[in-house]
C-alpha cells in the first residue's frame, strides 16, 4: 500500500491571496507540510514562493512580499493602455512587466522543477478551456500564464501553447492534486467578501469580484465531484469579509486575521477532518455588518 501523499492546495482571489500567507503562517509553526502544492492564479504565485523554503522562515519572506505589495505593483492601468484595447489596438489593458519583474528578483529559483518542494501551477488554454498543468520549466513564465486574466493581460505562450488565467479551469484545482497523485487534499481558500455592502467600484474590480463569486460555487461542486476520491481538509476563511478582490490595501489585516482563525482551527482539532462536511465552510451566504473577528 503506498503511503498517503498530502497537497495543499491554493485558490486564486486577487489581492485576498493574502489570506493565504497566514494561514500557511499557522501551519507552518505547527510543521504541517505538504509533499507537494498546486495553486492557481494567486495562489499559483503563493504556492511557489512557499514551495521555495516550505517552513517559518520562508512564509516570513512571503509575507514581506505581500506586506509591500500595491494595487500597481500588479495591475499597473494607465489611460493610453486602456486606450489602446477599447480602439481594438489590443487585446489587453496592460502588460504584466512589474509582476515579472518582482516575480524574477523574489523567486529564489528559476525553474519549476528547482523548488524544495514540488509544486504545479494550473493554467488555462486559452484555445479549448482545459486545465494546463506546469511542473517544469521557467518559474516566472508558467506564474504570468496563470495569473493571465483575460482582456487584462495577453495570453502567455508555453511550448506553442497559449495559455491564460488558470482560474478560469479551475480556481481551486482539487483535480489536479489529485491527477498528481494526492490522496489528502488541503484546501487553502482566499474567500468571497461575504460582508460587502455594495459591489466595487470599476470594471477591473466588478469583473475580479465576479470571478471570485464563480470560484467559489466552482469549489463546492469539486468538493462534491471529489469527495469520494480523497480525503479533502478546507481550512475556514475568513468570515466576515469586506475586502474586495482588488483592494491591496489591507493585507496586513488579512495575513493577521487568516493566522489567528488557522490556530483557532488547528487548537479544535482540524474541524472538518473526520467526517464532517466541508461545504458548510463555502456555503454562500451574506452580512448584515462590517465587525471583523
Amino acid at each position: 500500500m503506498s503511503p498517503q501523499k498530502t497537497a495543499f492546495v491554493l485558490a486564486g482571489g486577487g489581492s485576498l491571496g493574502a489570506v493565504q500567507v497566514g494561514m500557511l503562517k499557522a501551519l507552518s509553526r505547527a510543521q504541517i507540510t505538504p509533499d507537494l502544492v498546486v495553486g492557481a492564479s494567486v495562489g499559483a504565485i503563493n504556492a511557489a514562493y512557499y514551495a521555495a523554503a516550505p517552513d517559518e522562515s520562508g512564509v516570513a519572506r512571503l509575507e514581506s512580499i505581500w506586506l509591500e505589495l500595491h494595487r500597481a505593483d500588479v495591475f499597473p492601468l494607465s489611460a493610453t493602455n486602456t486606450l489602446m484595447c477599447l480602439l481594438g489596438k489590443r487585446d489587453f489593458l496592460t502588460l504584466p512587466g512589474k509582476l515579472q519583474g518582482l516575480i524574477e528578483m523574489r523567486l529564489p529559483y528559476r525553474n519549476l522543477e528547482d523548488a524544495a518542494l514540488p509544486c504545479h501551477v494550473v493554467a488555462t488554454d486559452a484555445l479549448d478551456g482545459t486545465e494546463v498543468i506546469l511542473s517544469s520549466g521557467a518559474a516566472s513564465q508558467a506564474l504570468l500564464a496563470s495569473v493571465a486574466i483575460p482582456a487584462v493581460f495577453p495570453v502567455v505562450v508555453i511550448d506553442g501553447r497559449p495559455l491564460m488565467d488558470g482560474g478560469i479551469a479551475s480556481n481551486t484545482p482539487i483535480s489536479a492534486a489529485v491527477a498528481l497523485g494526492a490522496s489528502r487534499v488541503v484546501i487553502l481558500p482566499t474567500g468571497t467578501p461575504c460582508a460587502l455592502q455594495a459591489p466595487p467600484h470599476g470594471a477591473l474590480a466588478i469583473a475580479l469580484h465576479a470571478v471570485n463569486l464563480l470560484a467559489m460555487r466552482q469549489l463546492l461542486a469539486d468538493v462534491d465531484r471529489f469527495a469520494g476520491r480523497c480525503e479533502l481538509i478546507v481550512l475556514p476563511p475568513l468570515c466576515p469579509l469586506a475586502i474586495n478582490t482588488f483592494d491591496f490595501s489591507h493585507s496586513a489585516e488579512l495575513i493577521h486575521r487568516a493566522e489567528k482563525a488557522t490556530q483557532r482551527w488547528l487548537a479544535d482539532g482540524l474541524q472538518g477532518l473526520h467526517g464532517k462536511d466541508p461545504r458548510w465552510l463555502l456555503a454562500p451566504h451574506r452580512h448584515h455588518t462590517t465587525a471583523h473577528e
